[in-house]
């Protein structure tokens, strides 16, 4: 079984909640338009001025989602 890796960036301030959301639609459509699995998209509170919007994917297809969205960080698991 493939590891999952969790792929963020990092959004902060006043307006990072609905710059996260929005992100998070933009991950749907490269997903979709690249034909790549994923199994969650969605966006985490760290505090009121920092959300971060994430994509996890298998391990195989890391590089491919890495290499053309350049995330802030990663997370195994």
């Amino acid at each position: 079984m493939s590891r999952k890796i969790k792929l963020l960036w990092d959004f902060r301030g006043p307006d990072a909640k609905k710059t996260a959301e929005h992100h998070t639609i933009h991950l749907k459509e490269f997903a979709t338009i690249e034909n790549l699995t994923f199994h969650e998209i969605n966006i985490q509170e760290k505090n009121e001025m920092l959300f971060s919007a994430f994509i996890t994917v298998d391990e195989k297809d890391m590089k491919i989602y890495r290499d053309a969205l350049k995330p802030h960080r990663g997370e195994v698991g």
